[in-house]
């Protein structure tokens, strides 16, 4: 904390080195964070099968085998626990570390107090990405990958439609990222004026700063709206073609079928994080271009 205070002030423009940065100075904490993130995501893509198996053990009778399933479900929901109760005391300390390179860096580079007041406030992004959406990131792609891997395994052309439905979105990123940085940029400029608004401007003036700070935000809540019903779609197509598919071959094992069932799930839901993460990634990538962080 002393370090990071009295260190020389250097600019630490974008969000991949700021990040870079943070993660460099708060490595041993976040590695146990982030393990403990890796190790509940092990479990959960465990879990269909692990439930598939558990139904076909009812079917049996064979009640001591089903009830493996509840020792999966306490163990993930154990980890889950644990990880919640670090986030909180590893992210409030690296934000606390944080404030005040920001602060100084600013004022190094001679900006309002307004300026300064927003800088400190989006700062906390960089933070926010590691406590929520770099769990959430691992997540999605972990469980993205391993919904696919295992439907290639137990059901081969649902698993090369759900390959075709990513290859398909992955088209559409470059131009959906870039039009969300652009709106960020809107939203942020104003932001950074706010509070020398809240002082000075007359009412007029406010109304029309309020008026515009609520359209750029619609425009970002519309498109991330358009998102997730563009997933829903192909969440509809993926689910319609594997459940013909089943039906045509007349599949019996009932746990088979749950396990395929849930690992299109999966897939459809960690998909439809999608929209969220692309729009924190734009948001993180503008907020690297303005914010000295002032991290050496």
């Amino acid at each position: 904390m002393e370090t990071l205070q009295t260190a020389q002030l250097q600019p630490s423009r974008g969000a991949l080195n700021t990040l870079k940065k943070l993660a460099r100075l708060h490595s041993k904490k976040l590695v146990v964070t982030l393990m403990l993130v890796v190790a509940e995501n092990i479990i959960y893509l465990l879990y269909p099968l692990m439930a598939g198996f558990a139904i076909n053990a009812i079917i049996k009778g064979q009640s001591l085998h089903a009830l493996l399933y509840a020792l999966v479900v306490f163990v993930m929901w154990a980890i889950g626990a644990a990880r919640r109760s670090m986030d909180t005391r590893t992210f409030a300390r690296i934000y606390a570390g944080l404030a005040v390179p920001v602060i100084l860096a600013q004022r190094e580079d001679d900006h309002s107090h307004s300026t300064i007041a927003a800088r400190v406030t989006l700062s906390r992004e960089f933070v926010n990405f590691f406590e929520t959406h770099l769990p959430l990131l691992i997540t999605s792609v972990a469980s993205i990958i391993g919904a696919v891997v295992m439907l290639l395994t137990i059901e081969f052309w649902a698993g090369v439609a759900c390959l075709a439905v990513l290859i398909f979105f992955a088209l559409f990123l470059p131009g959906y990222t870039r039009k969300n940085e652009m709106l960020y940029e809107k939203l942020n400029d104003r932001l950074e004026k706010e509070v020398g608004f809240v002082g000075t401007a007359s009412e007029n003036t406010l109304i029309k700063h309020y008026n515009f700070l609520a359209r750029v935000r619609i425009r970002l809540s519309d498109r991330e709206a358009f998102g997730y019903l563009s997933i829903g779609i192909a969440a509809a197509f993926l689910f319609s073609m594997t459940i013909w598919m089943m039906t045509v071959k007349g599949v019996g094992n009932a746990g088979h079928i749950y396990s395929v069932m849930t690992y299109m799930w999966m897939f459809a839901m960690s998909l439809d994080d999608g929209p969220s993460l692309l729009e924190k990634y734009a948001q993180l990538k503008e907020i690297g271009k303005r914010v000295n962080t002032g991290l050496v």
